[in-house]
């Protein structure tokens, strides 16, 4: 059977959503419109808007509700305006609270007074084509820079999901996403881990990554029975809670090659000849813009 590929994010979040030990997973996630941003806005703060199909990151971007302060006799943004005095027999006049509204993309960002500026901003980009809108994450960082992590669950040589590698990937000075393609940085995850937990706390993570991989792999075959390797976009929270960003039907797995435990990447390997990914003693196919590098 060939392997089944599903380009469409939205398709797959809602069959995950199906599932509701799993649904509690996935952060908020909607078809783009003005009024979905407004509201996840209002709710979350940050959202991010991504098209419904593409890879590396391509078209992301991150929107952010903000309130500044206006300076009274300037009417313009100030972030860091002085309490009153205390010793002093008045007080100066508190500076205005204002809505204002951030629009991140690559290294730029772009700042609008309304959610309406916003969305006209964000319209051709979009294109007429099916974008998403998701609530944002606060991930965890490693040297001030944010992390999520990719979680790679294929079919084992006996027809059953196995989760076979998983690695984090830490974003670029100032990049909305932490892809390899964008400019991020590849880490072993017990390297960002050990800064955030304990070593107890660091294998429970990792056996519900492992879980978590095999669970959805196992969800999204109801629908897509042709499925044989999935890769899952997870990010982690400043509570360490779990969440499931998008899951990639055509992952890479030439970046697993890097690691030190060559095991890894031979039972990556393996299984992918196993299921026809891969021919036999050669190479994956693609994924060579840049060698990737194991950053420690």
């Amino acid at each position: 059977m060939r392997i089944q590929r599903v380009s469409s994010k939205w398709a797959k979040t809602k069959v995950i959503l199906q599932n509701r030990l799993l649904s509690v997973f996935i952060p908020e996630t909607r078809k783009y419109a003005l009024e979905d941003l407004k509201e996840l806005l209002g709710l979350y703060g940050t959202v991010y808007i991504k098209p419904d199909r593409g890879t590396y990151g391509s078209g992301v971007m991150r929107a952010e509700q903000r309130v500044v302060h206006l300076s009274p006799s300037e009417q313009q943004p100030d972030f860091s305006y002085p309490e009153a005095d205390p010793l002093t027999c008045e007080a100066e006049a508190p500076a205005e609270p204002k809505l204002m509204y951030i629009l991140r993309y690559a290294k730029d960002a772009e700042i609008f007074n309304t959610p309406e500026e916003l969305h006209a901003a964000l319209l051709p980009r979009i294109k007429g084509r099916t974008y998403l809108v998701q609530q944002g994450i606060d991930l965890l960082q490693h040297q001030d820079r944010p992390f999520d992590l990719r979680v790679l669950t294929q079919k084992n040589l006996q027809g059953a999901w196995e989760t076979t590698g998983m690695l984090g990937r830490v974003a670029a000075p100032q990049k909305v996403v932490t892809n390899y393609h964008n400019g991020g940085s590849i880490f072993q995850i017990d390297d960002l881990f050990q800064e955030h937990m304990t070593p107890g706390e660091m294998t429970a993570t990792i056996q519900q990554l492992k879980s978590l991989g095999v669970r959805i792999g196992s969800q999204l075959e109801t629908a897509y029975p042709g499925l044989k390797e999935i890769g899952l976009d997870v990010a982690m929270d400043q509570h360490h809670d779990l969440w499931l960003l998008e899951v990639n039907t055509l992952p890479s797995i030439i970046v697993f090659k890097m690691f030190p435990n060559k095991a890894i990447y031979r039972r990556i390997q393996r299984y992918a000849v196993a299921y026809g990914r891969l021919k036999r003693n050669r190479p994956a196919p693609g994924y060579r813009r840049r060698k990737p590098r194991l950053k420690r």
